[in-house]
């Protein structure tokens, strides 16, 4: 098991893509913070209950709403009460609106940005003290590969993960040195109910036929890139944004 051992915190992982990181992540031995919006949401509870029992791993359910920072604050709170350390952070929540650029208001391109970069910017700020007290601590960034296609539509949300790139490049460089690694990865159209809601019937088919693989991509392929970056196996990896995209 890759990441036996490991102590790991996961936003948004209620989510589809988040449900299939945690199965991953259970899978490989991890200790997982899931870190939810509806911490009491019976259904992920079972979800978790049911993945620990099988992988014989921890799963804790933990408050987390981007859009209160408080509850960055609190959620750090109760990990470092039970750890002094975590090994691994995924920044993998996130929210998608579309606009035209003179249809983009600023309630929505302050929203987005909120929760797709100061948020992350701000949790991993905090996070990083029991991060760097590991002896060899991941962060991954869930990025977009809208951040470099810049879809019609998509400008603030595009712009949001562009900024996320960023800060995962300059981040890896301050850390690297302190056995802490970042990356982003950049996924394209995922069968999510977040990227199908968002997409319409005929961009979708386009995607299809613009990439060498011709389909989309299952959230279960994303994890399983995102559990290699955060092994043993990637130790020289690192500043690095890796797009999934099926092969533009």
């Amino acid at each position: 098991m890759r990441l036996a051992n490991k102590v790991a915190a996961i936003t948004g992982a209620s989510g589809d893509l988040g449900k299939e990181i945690l199965k991953k992540f259970s899978k490989e031995g991890a200790d997982i913070y899931a870190l939810v919006r509806d911490e009491k949401n019976e259904t992920f509870r079972k979800f978790t209950k049911e993945l620990s029992l099988e992988y014989k791993n921890k799963i804790s359910i933990v408050h987390l709403d981007l859009e209160n920072k408080d509850t960055i604050k609190s959620s750090f709170e109760i990990i470092k009460k039970e750890n002094n350390h975590i090994d691994i952070l995924i920044n993998n929540a996130g929210v998608l609106e579309n606009a035209l650029f003179q249809m983009t208001s600023e309630k929505i391109l302050k929203k987005i940005f909120e929760i797709n970069f100061f948020s992350k910017f701000f949790l991993t700020q905090m996070y990083l003290k029991l991060l760097i007290n590991s002896k060899n601590a991941n962060v991954v960034f869930v990025s977009s590969n809208s951040s470099t296609i810049n879809p019609i539509g998509r400008v603030a949300y595009s712009s949001s993960k562009a900024a996320l790139n960023s800060l995962a490049i300059s981040l890896s460089k301050e850390t690297g040195g302190k056995n802490l690694r970042v990356n982003a990865v950049l996924p394209g159209l995922t069968n999510t109910k977040m990227a199908i809601n968002y997409t319409n019937k005929d961009n979708i088919e386009k995607y299809i036929n613009d990439i060498s693989l011709k389909r989309i991509a299952e959230p279960d392929e994303i994890a399983n890139v995102i559990s290699f970056l955060c092994s043993d196996d990637s130790s020289y990896i690192n500043g690095q944004l890796i797009s999934i995209d099926g092969g533009r």
